[in-house]
């Protein structure tokens, strides 16, 4: 098991929510347990972690982890993805990290204005115009270009070479070191099957748990920091 002591590791977890109004908003499924698994890895390794969180999500339980675990955890909340943007590019500009897991659940489209109060329910029929959001995991390679890089795709009912091949080109265009690659239909709680994919397109483990994915990626993150 490989010992991250002292590393810095962000990880990004949850969902994130966009506003039609001042009380309705979209959102995503995310319940952030997997960002919560890996991040109560990364503190049982001995790593500092940053965890930025989606609205409503799970977080590791500080109760349950210790005083010295949780000197090491840095909890931060968002809710929109402009939140998210801010807590990147402002909040933590500067900060080094070793390693990122943006396992967050950003919405691929969001609504293109949020308007004013509450709409009213008079009409039989509402019109929401969608804007596509830009891609977080992009600005975070450009933020910190020497972190080791590790994105997530989400998929439905895809067979195992399809998804491999789509988190694959996911990851050639957000430029992660690795990706997680998953099926909606095979996520029920803590079991979770997943396949850990490198840059050479090559599958490195499957997981069948959020902790064999949890245990997993730090094996990776240790090898690739202690190299």
């Amino acid at each position: 098991m490989g010992n991250l002591e002292n590393k810095n590791i962000m990880i990004t977890s949850g969902p994130t929510r966009g506003y039609i109004d001042a009380v309705r908003y979209m959102s995503n499924k995310s319940t952030g347990r997997l960002g919560s698994t890996i991040a109560i890895e990364a503190l049982k390794r001995e790593a500092f972690v940053t965890f930025v969180y989606g609205t409503g999500s799970s977080t590791p339980d500080i109760a349950l982890l210790g005083k010295d675990y949780a000197r090491r955890l840095t909890l931060i909340e968002i809710e929109t993805i402009d939140d998210l943007l801010t807590t990147i590019q402002e909040k933590l500009k500067g900060k080094s990290f070793d390693a990122i897991a943006h396992a967050m659940a950003v919405l691929d489209y969001a609504p293109e204005k949020q308007s004013e109060g509450k709409i009213a329910s008079i009409q039989d029929t509402l019109t929401i115009t969608l804007r596509k959001t830009p891609k977080i995991i992009k600005q975070i390679r450009t933020l910190w270009p020497h972190a080791f890089l590790i994105g997530f795709k989400l998929e439905v009912g895809l067979s195992r070479d399809e998804l491999v091949g789509r988190a694959y080109a996911s990851m050639i265009e957000s430029g992660a070191d690795l990706v997680v690659a998953n099926n909606q239909n095979e996520i029920d709680r803590d079991k979770h099957r997943a396949y850990l994919i490198n840059s050479h397109k090559e599958v490195e483990s499957r997981c069948e748990t959020k902790q064999d994915i949890a245990g997993d990626l730090m094996d990776l993150i240790a090898k690739y920091c202690n190299r």
